[in-house]
């Protein structure tokens, strides 16, 4: 049955690989189609006739008379959809919406979500990443087995009958056509669970009995999976690769995989085949659509616009933004996205960098509030995460889990920063691992490179390592534990790190 299923889900899936051809060869003219028809659409909604929407009005009279917004600028608008009303930020009425916690604070998002946004972009975009995947490994077996989803949970509205609610990964597999259920696990009643503890053992038991060739998840919460699965099915020196002996692709997303891709290649020994994508509630972004390049083929046509601030000028009061055709290679920015979701010139909160045009390649380097700047240094995730990195490969360490904030000037003190790292491998030698990292993040980044001059602003990284389950003992406690939520790397304040070292029982500096 799953070999016919392959078949024809292969032959479907090859000819999507011409639409990613032509908005990569077409990209300036597909994004403007892509412009009219959402404003066309915003026409017909409150929020368009509030900010004089026009079929045949130009980018630069959007620009003028549509303001960037954060959610708590949208916000009071997307709670009219919550509450039934119709036609508010996109035409009709609202019954999907992804809760996102977000990273830059405790607050829960609720994102709409439209029959658009779930069929021409989320659901095609999941569609063309393994079109593109197949056309590079045309002897691929990959729906002769099932796909292990490592997602989140949907919650039922205590209220509001008409309204439906959950992780994005959830309302998206909720919403999939019944044929999609022929080659996925764990069933939806599983997969749905809100105990994010049971649900990994519940996930073990069915997934332990299938034939998986693919997963799809955040790295930190499969990781946790898998070692379970390891601990249950096999003895010492037991691999995945003996539970499931056909597994070639693991689709990771939500924090960059490079702190986890040896421990991946460690547990999956043999030929297998990774794939990043960026998505959230918001989207689905990009995809990487090469397998030997690790950036992201921006997506073009699936019903979302994008403009771009440089993160220089994202504190101008009124920042003036990029199209594609007016963006740099190298340079970082902030992503503006209007969807057919009804977000309109939204900021997401992401920064990425742009590798490539003709075609549009981007990197994700970090969150616009997910940085350390407490002296000028400007340290972004993704120097963390490449430093980090760089510490493991020369050390020997495998990392599962860090974050960092600042250390303030006290008492004549220098300032500097605070890292907690919790290990699945510590490395011999912390001072050295510190070192690496360190020189690392100086290369990467000349602002923090010059504040770690002799010391004089900012000090050698203060290293702590923490005890093994320590972050996930602390997401338990707030709350946050699976599906979409994760660590936040760094912070320009000193709340996370205080509320973990405190946990722990360690002094705080």
């Amino acid at each position: 049955m799953l070999r016919m299923v392959h078949r024809i889900a292969s032959w479907i899936l090859k000819r999507r690989t011409e639409h990613v051809s032509h908005f990569m060869e077409n990209p300036i003219e597909v994004q403007q189609e892509v412009f009219h028809n959402l404003v066309t659409q915003g026409s017909y909604t409150e929020w368009g006739k509030t900010h004089a929407y026009d079929p045949l009005m130009s980018v630069n009279q959007f620009r003028e008379r549509v303001p960037i917004s954060t959610y708590e600028e949208l916000c009071p608008w997307i709670e009219r959809e919550f509450n039934g009303e119709k036609s508010i930020l996109w035409p009709g009425k609202r019954e999907w919406f992804s809760k996102s916690s977000g990273t830059t604070n405790d607050k829960s998002k609720y994102i709409p979500v439209t029959e658009e946004a779930l069929e021409d972009c989320h659901f095609r975009a999941g569609q063309d990443m393994l079109a593109m995947y197949l056309a590079q490994k045309p002897d691929s077996k990959l729906f002769t087995g099932k796909g292990l989803s490592i997602g989140g949970s949907l919650f039922p509205h205590p209220d509001k009958k008409h309204i439906k609610y959950g992780d994005v990964s959830a309302v998206i597999t909720e919403n999939l056509p019944r044929f999609y259920e022929l080659v996925r696990t764990p069933r939806k009643e599983v997969a749905f669970m809100t105990n994010w503890e049971e649900k990994i053992e519940a996930m073990v038991n069915e997934a332990m009995e299938e034939d998986i060739t693919s997963m799809a998840g955040v790295p930190t919460w499969t990781m946790v999976l898998l070692q379970h699965m390891i601990k249950k099915v096999g003895g010492e020196g037991t691999t995945i690769r003996d539970i499931w002996p056909n597994i070639e692709l693991y689709l990771h997303g939500g924090v960059s995989f490079e702190p986890y891709r040896e421990q991946f290649k460690k547990l999956i020994p043999g030929e297998m085949n990774f794939l990043d994508c960026y998505n959230a509630s918001e989207g689905y972004f990009a995809f990487q659509h090469d397998l030997n390049r690790k950036d992201l083929l921006l997506l073009l046509d699936y019903g979302i616009f994008y403009e771009f601030i440089p993160t220089e000028n994202l504190d101008d009061e009124f920042p003036q933004t990029h199209t594609l055709d007016e963006v740099e290679i190298g340079k970082n920015y902030a992503m503006v996205i209007s969807t057919n979701a009804g977000l309109w010139r939204y900021s997401i909160g992401d920064t990425v960098t742009f590798t490539s045009k003709y075609p549009f390649l981007i990197k994700i380097t970090g969150r616009t509030k997910h940085f350390i700047n407490a002296y000028g240094e400007e340290l972004m995730v993704d120097n963390a995460e490449r430093g980090i990195t760089k510490a493991c490969n020369e050390t020997g360490a495998i990392v599962s889990n860090f974050t960092a904030g600042p250390i303030y000037f006290k008492d004549g003190k220098n300032g500097g920063h605070e890292w907690l790292i919790e290990f699945e491998k510590e490395p011999e030698n912390i001072r050295r691992f510190g070192e690496i990292m360190d020189e690392e993040m100086k290369r990467l980044n000349s602002d923090y490179e010059a504040k770690r001059q002799a010391d004089i602003a900012i000090g050698f990284p203060t290293i702590h390592v923490l005890p093994r389950g320590s972050f996930h003992d602390w997401m338990k406690k707030r709350g946050k534990l699976g599906g979409q939520n994760k660590v936040p790397r760094l912070a320009n304040h000193r709340k996370y790190v205080e509320d973990i070292l405190e946990m722990i029982g360690q002094k705080e500096l």
